[in-house]
C-alpha cells in the first residue's frame, strides 16, 4: 500500500462527506440507489488528487458496493413492511443476480480503469435517456416464462450492477417495468436485489484487489474502509431529507434535471475512458 500524507487524505475525506450528503438526498428524492451518484463523484474527487489513476475507478465502484450492503437492508425492510417485495420474483432472479454480481467483482481484476469507465458511462447514458422519457417503455406483457430466460436477464443485471457499483434498482426496475411488472412491486423487489448484488460483488472486489499495490491505508481489496464508514451515516441521515423534498417539489422536473446531470456525467465518463 502507498503512504498518503494528511494533506492528501483530508481533501478526499471532505469530498466524500459532501458526495455522501448529495447521494443521500438524491436517493430519497428520486428513489435511485446512491451508487449511481457515489461512483462518478468519488471518481472525480480522486481524480483531482494524487490518487493513482489506475485505481480510482476500481476503488470508487468497490467502496460504493460496500455501502450498499448496509443501506439495501434498511431499504428492503421498509418495502417489505409495505408488502411491495415480490418473494417469488426474488427467488426466481436471486440465483442469477448473485452469480452475476460475484462474476462482476472477480472480472474487475481483468478490466482496466478505462474499461470500467466505459461500462459505467455507457449504461448510465441509457439510464439517463430512460429517465428523461416521460413514458414507461413496455416490451412484453410479462416476464419470460422459463427459468433460463429469467436466469440470463438476472445474471446480466447482477454482472453490470457489480461492475458499475450500483444496487438493483437502476437496471432491474426499467427491465421489470418493460416486462409489465407493476412499478411498486418492481421498486420494492429491486431494493432486495441490492443486497444480493452487493454482498457477492464486495467479495469479488476484495479478492480482485487483494495485494494490488498503490492502495491507501485500511483498504480491503479495492474497498476503502474509512471512506465506506464515512459515507454510510450521511447517506442514511440525508435520505429522509430527500424524501421530504420529494413531496414538495415537482417530481417530473426533478427526474428531468437528474437525467440531465446523469447524462452529462455519463458523457464525461465515456470521454475519460476513451482518452
Amino acid at each position: 500500500m502507498t503512504d498518503f500524507t494528511l494533506m492528501q487524505i483530508l481533501p478526499i475525506l471532505l469530498g466524500v462527506v459532501v458526495t455522501s450528503i448529495i447521494a443521500g438526498i438524491l436517493a430519497g428524492l428520486l428513489g435511485v440507489g446512491g451508487g449511481i451518484v457515489l461512483v462518478p463523484m468519488l471518481f472525480w474527487i480522486l481524480s483531482l488528487t494524487d490518487f493513482p489513476p489506475e485505481l480510482a475507478m476500481h476503488m470508487s465502484v468497490a467502496t460504493s458496493l460496500m455501502t450498499i450492503v448496509f443501506t439495501s437492508v434498511s431499504s428492503a425492510r421498509a418495502h417489505h413492511r409495505r408488502g411491495s417485495v415480490d418473494t417469488a420474483l426474488l427467488k426466481l432472479w436471486g440465483p442469477g443476480i448473485v452469480l452475476g454480481a460475484l462474476s462482476g467483482g472477480l472480472l474487475a481484476k481483468y478490466i482496466d480503469a478505462d474499461g470500467l469507465k466505459l461500462i459505467f458511462g455507457g449504461i448510465a447514458l441509457l439510464v439517463a435517456i430512460n429517465m428523461a422519457n416521460p413514458r414507461t417503455i413496455v416490451l412484453s406483457k410479462s416476464l419470460p416464462s422459463g427459468r433460463v430466460g429469467n436466469g440470463i436477464i438476472s445474471y446480466v443485471v447482477g454482472t453490470f450492477s457489480s461492475l458499475m457499483g450500483i444496487g438493483g434498482g437502476t437496471l432491474s426496475v426499467p427491465i421489470l417495468s418493460a416486462c409489465s411488472v407493476e412499478i411498486k412491486r418492481a421498486v420494492g423487489t429491486a431494493a432486495a436485489f441490492g443486497f444480493l448484488i452487493a454482498v457477492p460483488a464486495v467479495i469479488g472486489f476484495v479478492i480482485s484487489g487483494w495485494g494490488v499495490p498503490g492502495r491507501p491505508p485500511f483498504s480491503l481489496g479495492f474497498i476503502s474502509l474509512p471512506a465506506a464508514l464515512l459515507i454510510l451515516p450521511f447517506t442514511v441521515s440525508f435520505a429522509p431529507v430527500g424524501a421530504s423534498l420529494a413531496h414538495r417539489l415537482d417530481g417530473k422536473w426533478i427526474k428531468r434535471a437528474f437525467a440531465l446531470f446523469l447524462g452529462i456525467t455519463a458523457i464525461r465518463m465515456l470521454s475519460a475512458g476513451l482518452t
